[in-house]
């Protein structure tokens, strides 16, 4: 991801700017059923029955039906990025751990993809490894946004999975669920000034170290947002993009009886309105609606 240490100065700015004076509280109508907790979330399917690849490098497109791919390096470069284009041209960068198979999202939908993989020569000088073409047709067009990725990763046993299950067990409905989700994030996670002004240009969210913690930067609430939502089979997208002229990251969740609600979200009982979970958190619902209640306020580039 580009401008990532911007990103997170920025959402320091942001923060400051606000009077650290509590969340409103939210009412939902309640069911007197429960709504059905999730126990076994959709996890990447490593079949290698369609590969592409070079002794260093295999990529395994074998479920671009579902939305994604998985990328494995082990040759010997100290850092690796992979690029993906998506139909659109839009280019998505990463950076390979090298120590794991990674998936990552067909997040443009239907079309032609180029994905690079790129071995570094030195300091930001990188060269060409290997190169291939991707013609995906998507059965699931919920699959890129309710599997795992790099940016909102879980596996089962993870804390923040039984974490998850257990918000559930305590919701009547899916829009309970995530107001729950969404309560508990903007209250337990506190924003972490010093870790925004280190934060590595290729940093990827821990969510179980953010929950274990307590303390993140708005790269980590949205995934562990993310991770909480996906795991109980929402649909989920972690969007960065530009709040105003700011750079930025959100989510947006799809309810079935809605659709997709861009921009993370804030229900009143009544009424949906937008809300950025890191703008929410420990700050005056008034002072945060200038930032989120007009959707034309959000410029998406990335979705994950």
């Amino acid at each position: 991801m580009k401008n990532n240490k911007y990103m997170f100065s920025v959402c320091t700015a942001i923060f400051l700017s606000f009077c650290l004076l509590g969340c409103e509280e939210k009412n939902l109508p309640v069911s007197d059923t429960p709504r059905e907790t999730v126990t076994a979330f959709l996890e990447p399917n490593l079949s290698g029955t369609i590969t592409y690849g070079t002794d260093s490098v295999n990529i395994d497109a074998s479920n671009t039906e579902e939305g994604y791919v998985s990328v494995d390096y082990h040759g010997d470069a100290q850092k690796v990025k992979m690029q993906i284009t998506n139909p659109d041209q839009t280019l998505y960068t990463y950076t390979l751990k090298g120590s794991d198979i990674e998936t990552f999202p067909l997040s443009g939908g239907n079309g032609s993809y180029h994905m690079d993989v790129l071995e570094q020569v030195s300091g930001d000088m990188y060269a060409l490894a290997f190169s291939q073409d991707l013609d995906v047709s998507i059965e699931n067009e919920f699959g890129p946004f309710l599997y795992p990725n790099q940016y909102v990763w879980y596996e089962p046993g993870d804390s923040v999975v039984t974490f998850g299950k257990k918000l559930s067990e305590e919701s009547h409905s899916d829009l309970e669920y995530i107001q729950n989700v969404y309560d508990y994030v903007i209250t337990h996670i506190t924003y972490d000034e010093e870790k925004a002004a280190h934060v590595p240009t290729d940093y990827v969210p821990d969510v179980n170290e953010t929950l274990s913690s307590g303390k993140g930067i708005c790269f980590d609430y949205a995934s562990l947002m993310g991770v909480l939502l996906r795991s109980q089979g929402i649909p989920t997208k972690l969007v960065v993009g530009y709040s105003g002229t700011v750079y930025h990251a959100w989510i947006s969740v799809y309810i079935e009886e809605i659709g997709w609600v861009d921009n993370i979200i804030e229900f009143n009982g009544k009424s949906w309105t937008l809300m950025d979970p890191t703008l929410a958190a420990d700050n005056d619902a008034r002072s945060v609606q200038k930032y989120t209640s007009d959707g034309s306020n959000y410029t998406v580039k990335y979705n994950y």
